[in-house]
């Protein structure tokens, strides 16, 4: 029950109460200059390319790629393989890169699959996206596709990215998880709306790596040899079939083989069982993009496959382990902007964010200070929050649009989440979902947990009252089973008392 919780799990709650009435902070850079707006990307136009002289966006992804050596920051467990990809289709008449130069094609690669969120020592059947990144060595240098096992993601502006995943790590001061952080975060940014629900449907735990699809998520440009140009996304879909975990499977596995994804895959392949995916593109033309009827970068979206079908294009198969674990997969590097001729970016907001070189910075390397104490570590917050101050945004000028930070939370976060709930899962699927995402929200404060029910009413008034009936009965079984032992001097008789 949130009223009834433990000092670790109410650290941001009782730091904002130290404060008591001082003023909120000054939101700064590293540097100290004030930030006039910290939710929106600098970029040239609403559905324009970020600018790099962005140097709010730079300062966030500086601090956030140098605060923690050496495991990676996100990604840090995880298993990986080699192998190829053979083309079976011709797409040449979409995209002139080699790898794609003629059915029968065969491009060597390697994938690294991975949990998000957890640390290199962290379960690999827990909650949370899978990392599918694929390195193709090309003829005319690598590509590196960096993806996940959804097609969509959590934000659709990359300067939010780092405060996401502070919202998904340990609380600064207690350094335990932090239902707090990860529901408040989410309930404040509705973009999310679509991948949570995506997270806590049975989906949410695959069974292994070899069971799960992989997307590039993005959306990206394919150039042909005449210099035509298309929009596209890629697919990578899993010829093993969809397999997943149920939450007591994933319970079992967690204390008994943490490792369980990176040893199945390695199995897999030791015994001779290489496992493969169906790679597929979906193409859109320049003119379809500008009468899509949302923005076709946003990548907390998916476009429909019966308006854009899977186009064919190759077999990916994985069959070999690597010799040396930490110089073939561990020290794997991938570079979102390797890209050969053939593939560009799009005007996505998250992909052109994801090559930049990377204040809520938390832990960084030669902090000499108190490293913002207790306060939390990611924005926006409901704790506190340092105030942004408007009048410091930057000025307005012509690159052809204006040049300014487009406010994007306000597009359509529920239609697309709406057709998820009640066209894609059966109701099984339904009550499972809800019943997963009460049981985590159930640890934040009840405040937080209201305001994301909220959430899900404008999604759909069936998944916010199914939400809230299991919270109702989570909160009143936490509130009866809370028992609180006074123990008195050494040989007298202990008592106990109900709450």
């Amino acid at each position: 029950m949130a009223d009834s919780r433990d000092k670790a799990t109410d650290q941001m709650k009782l730091w904002k109460e130290a404060r008591a009435s001082q003023r909120p902070d000054t939101l700064t850079t590293g540097a100290g200059h004030p930030v006039g707006d910290k939710l929106n990307s600098l970029t040239a136009g609403p559905r324009g390319p970020l600018l790099v002289q962005d140097v709010v966006f730079t300062d966030e992804m500086a601090h956030f790629d140098r605060e923690r050596i050496p495991e990676r920051v996100v990604h840090a467990k995880g298993g990986g393989a080699f192998g190829y990809l053979e083309v079976t289709h011709d797409i040449t008449r979409y995209c002139k890169a080699k790898l794609f130069e003629h059915v029968g094609k065969t491009t060597p690669l390697a994938v690294r699959f991975s949990t998000v969120a957890g640390e290199s020592g962290s379960a690999d059947t827990v909650r949370d996206p899978r990392g599918f990144a694929v390195k193709f060595y090309t003829e005319d240098g690598n590509w590196d596709l960096t993806g996940n096992n959804t097609p969509i993601f959590f934000i659709r502006d990359a300067l939010l990215f780092p405060s996401f995943i502070h919202s998904q790590k340990r609380n600064p001061q207690t350094h335990m998880k932090d239902p707090d952080m990860v529901w408040d975060f989410w309930s404040l940014r509705p973009e999310s709306l679509h991948q949570v629900s995506f997270l806590f449907s049975d989906r949410g735990i695959p069974d292994g790596f070899r069971h799960m699809n992989g997307y590039g998520s993005h959306t990206f440009k394919m150039v042909n040899a005449q210099g035509e140009r298309v929009y596209c996304k890629f697919h990578f879909k899993t010829d093993q079939g969809i397999k997943n975990l149920t939450v007591e499977e994933a319970e079992r596995l967690s204390a008994s083989n943490p490792d369980y994804a990176i040893g199945d895959l390695y199995n897999a392949i030791a015994n001779g069982n290489f496992p493969s995916w169906t790679f597929y593109i979906q193409v859109m033309t320049f003119e379809q993009a500008e009468k899509f009827p949302f923005n076709p970068f946003d990548l907390t979206k998916v476009w429909p496959h019966k308006d854009y079908p899977l186009i064919p294009v190759g077999k990916m198969v994985l069959n070999r382990n690597p010799v040396n674990y930490f110089a073939e997969v561990e020290q794997m590097a991938y570079d979102p902007s390797n890209m050969p001729p053939g593939i560009e970016p799009s005007p996505d907001k998250m992909l052109q964010g994801q090559p930049e070189s990377p204040t809520t910075s938390g832990t960084a390397p030669m902090c000499m200070f108190d490293n913002q104490g207790g306060a939390p570590n990611y924005y926006p917050n409901s704790f506190s929050a340092p105030e942004t101050q408007p009048q410091f945004v930057e000025s307005k000028f012509q690159v052809s649009p204006d040049v300014t930070r487009y406010n994007s939370s306000d597009e359509d976060n529920v239609t697309q989440v709406r057709a998820f709930y009640t066209q894609v899962l059966n109701e099984e699927e339904r009550q499972r979902l809800c019943q997963n995402m009460a049981g985590a929200l159930k640890g934040a404060q009840l405040f937080i947990q209201k305001r994301y029910v909220e959430t899900l009413r404008a999604v759909h008034p069936d998944y916010a009252n199914r939400v809230q009936s299991y919270l109702n009965k989570y909160n009143q079984e936490s509130k009866t089973s809370n028992t609180v032992h006074v123990y008195s001097r050494p040989g007298a008789i202990a008592a106990s008392s109900k709450m």
